[in-house]
Parts: C-alpha cells; sequence; structure tokens
C-alpha cells in the first residue's frame, strides 16, 4: 500500500516541540574591578568559574546574595583609558540596571585610615591642565556627583569625594587636594567611571578601600609592590564579603525600574 502523504504531515505536526532552554537571566549589576592587581585577588577570593575574554579583561556571572542575583564581575583594567572604555562596553553589552566599582585607594594620612572604605559621592579628575583657558573650568567638567544609599554608615565606611589622576598620590599635592576638594583619598579611574556611568543614566556604587596612606614622607607601598598587595588583598576581601549587603542597599535607594 503506498504512504498516504496527507497522513504523513498530520503525524509529523502532531509531535511536540522540544521546549527551548531557559534564556538566562540578564544581570542586573555589573561590578568593575580595574587594576590587576585587584583582579587577581577577585579570582582568588571567587572560585569555581570559567571567565571569558574581552578586548579589556575577563568577566565572569557569578550569583550573589540570597536572592542569587545573577551578576557579571568584569576586569575593565587600570587608568583612566581603560576605565572609560571599559564602561561603556559594559553599559552597550549587558545593559546593566546598575554598576559597582570595587578597588583600592591611597589615603591621606590623618584624613583616613588603612583598611578603611571609602563610599564616593564626588568623584574629581584633577590633573587636567589647561594653558589656553581655565584649567578649573576644565576639571569641572569631569567632576561627577553621585548618588549614593542614604542612612548610617557600616563602621569603617566614610563618605566623601576622591580625586583621580593617572598618576600615584604625590605627598606635596595632599594638603592642596584635600582643601580644594574635600577629598581623603585618591585612586586613578573613579573619576572616569563616574562620569562615563552619569552620561549613560546608569547608577554606580564606588566603593573604594584604603590599601595604604600617604605622609609627608611618602607611603610604603612606593617601590614597595608587596606592602601593596597586602593592603589590597585586606580591602579586597572586605569589599567583595560585603557586597550582597551594598547591593540589597543600592537597589533600595534607585527610581521603580521601568516595565
Amino acid at each position: 500500500m503506498k504512504p498516504n502523504p496527507l497522513l504523513l504531515v498530520v503525524l509529523i505536526g502532531s509531535v511536540p516541540a522540544a521546549a527551548a532552554p531557559a534564556k538566562p537571566a540578564a544581570p542586573r549589576t555589573v561590578v568593575l574591578v580595574s587594576a590587576d592587581q585587584e583582579w587577581k585577588i577577585v579570582r582568588e577570593l571567587i572560585k569555581d568559574v570559567s571567565p571569558a575574554a574581552t578586548p579589556f579583561g575577563e568577566w565572569f556571572a557569578r550569583e550573589v546574595g540570597a536572592g542569587r542575583e545573577p551578576v557579571v564581575f568584569f576586569h575593565g583594567g587600570w587608568g583612566k583609558i581603560a576605565a572609560a572604555g571599559s564602561t561603556q562596553y559594559a553599559i552597550d553589552r549587558w545593559k546593566p540596571r546598575m554598576l559597582v566599582n570595587l578597588g583600592t585607594c591611597g589615603g591621606f594620612q590623618g584624613a583616613i585610615r588603612k583598611g578603611d572604605v571609602l563610599l564616593v559621592d564626588k568623584a574629581v579628575v584633577y590633573d587636567i591642565v589647561e594653558m589656553m583657558g581655565d584649567s578649573a573650568e576644565s576639571i569641572a567638567h569631569y567632576t561627577t556627583t553621585l548618588a549614593v544609599p542614604a542612612g548610617e554608615l557600616p563602621a569603617g565606611v566614610t563618605r566623601g569625594p576622591i580625586v583621580s589622576a593617572d598618576r600615584d598620590l604625590q605627598p606635596a599635592d595632599n594638603d592642596t587636594l584635600a582643601k580644594k576638594y574635600g577629598a581623603s583619598a585618591g585612586d586613578w579611574e573613579s573619576g572616569a567611571i563616574a562620569w562615563v556611568a552619569q552620561r549613560n543614566a546608569v547608577p554606580v556604587l564606588i566603593l573604594r578601600g584604603v590599601s595604604d596612606v600617604v605622609g609627608p614622607e611618602g607611603d610604603e607601598t612606593y617601590c614597595n609592590l608587596a606592602a601593596f598587595e597586602e593592603g589590597a588583598r585586606r580591602v579586597m576581601k572586605k569589599l567583595i564579603d560585603d557586597l550582597p549587603a551594598w547591593l540589597a542597599r543600592f537597589e533600595k535607594s534607585l527610581p521603580p525600574a521601568r516595565p
């Protein structure tokens, strides 16, 4: 007997389609880590992940907190150029609801203590020298004021401005930077990250742990990378341990998400 083509069509059409695999939840948060040493410590602290490559650095996703929220950890690179480019890359690729920058900073002796965490509410890019106009106007253009979670801060956390430049802090500059900008610490990337995030209307939380302090005689880490690594490991562990609580707190401070 010849097969009935119509019957074949009916039979094939009756087979249920295989269920499509569930699409992974899009990360609401991207955690940017800048310096190579900081990222090395993050990889030591967060194990059992398989990082993928980007034009800037590695990234991996990890569920964080009691709600098992998917979070992308991204090595953006050190200095203003890498920080600006990688921040824009993260926004374009993952379209996060918020960004978090975790890292180290150098503190001004007498203004903040080693091991403290600075919750950044203003980021100032201070290494702009304008010879044809007013440097103050140029610095103001790249100064970013940040909205930070309200309420009482945990022990060891200070809220305030940070100064950023593609240079380590110079002891002779500390008093001027402190008086001019109200800063107690400096780093290399916060200013660029904050500025790019604000231009994209993406909230950003910047938490910098004080790995070392700079006084009139300099800093214990200058010409001593091992001392920096020791301080960096201590503050990065604290920042990673406290990340779930900071994410929950920052999320509450944001306006309702658009549907």
